[in-house]
């Protein structure tokens, strides 16, 4: 009865997260090109350069605005992966399809999130570093992840057999999560110069940056944790569509013999 009472709980938050993470994220890019700084960048060929009345010696670089997305987008991506793993370990633990199919949809999601993270990483490479690939070590991890996410979704296409499904996409799904600390902590044990670490004690950044920011991860979590939701939810129904239309076949049959 509790688990029931929790589950409608989430399926009502669904709607109000959905609006709340959109207003959040809108609200945050608003800031990032209002009111966050710039950041310098190279050094300008004439010594200074005149923009909005004053001179520089760096280029401000509007391409940093890019960070306010690709970060939250980045961090979304890991934590879905951590709902895969813990639900393919619940699977199979106890081989119950409820848990494969939420391992299913937070693979999903994760997805989702991390082809924006892909797309805004492409374009934040292009404009800050000058070339549209690196086999930078930040970069070569993540690549890995995009490619072991996919990899999930080619076994589930691959394998016919449901029970056999469930088994090989669970265990995936643990391998993929074991990607994402090694995401996460690769700037720091490989330091590159290219890739910043983001995430400090003192998060290296001010509170006109820091607050865009952090509302863009909050909102993005939200937008994350809804669609799932939804997801779950159209998967429930569905299921229970199948299971009536079933009993009605068998009602048929049995009328008819």
């Amino acid at each position: 009865m509790i688990n029931h009472r929790f589950l409608n709980i989430f399926d009502r938050l669904a709607l109000p997260l959905l609006v709340t993470g959109g207003v959040l994220v809108t609200v945050a890019f608003v800031l990032a090109f209002t009111v966050a700084p710039l950041v310098s960048g190279d050094a300008v060929a004439e010594g200074f350069l005149e923009i909005d009345g004053r001179y520089v010696t760096n280029k401000l670089l509007l391409s940093q605005k890019i960070f306010y997305f690709h970060m939250p987008v980045a961090v979304v991506s890991m934590a879905a992966l951590l709902f895969t793993a813990v639900y393919s370990i619940l699977f199979l633990r106890t081989r119950e399809g409820r848990y494969d199919l939420r391992a299913r949809l937070a693979t999903e999601i994760s997805l989702v999130f991390v082809l924006m993270t892909m797309v805004s990483g492409e374009l934040w490479e292009r404009y800050e570093w000058g070339v549209w690939w690196t086999w930078e070590p930040r970069l070569t991890t993540y690549f890995i992840l995009l490619l072991l996410v996919l990899g999930y979704f080619i076994v589930r296409s691959a394998v016919s057999d449901p029970e056999r499904q469930a088994v090989y996409s669970s265990v995936l799904g643990i391998i993929v999560f074991i990607d994402v600390p090694i995401c996460f902590m690769v700037t720091r044990l490989i330091p590159s110069g290219l890739h910043p670490v983001i995430l400090r004690t003192d998060s290296g950044l001010p509170p006109p940056m820091l607050i865009p920011l952090l509302m863009a991860l909050v909102g993005f979590a939200c937008l994350a944790f809804a669609l799932y939701r939804q997801r779950l939810r159209a998967e429930q129904l569905r299921e229970r569509v199948e299971a009536l239309k079933n009993q009605l076949d068998e009602a048929t049959d049995s009328r008819r013999d």
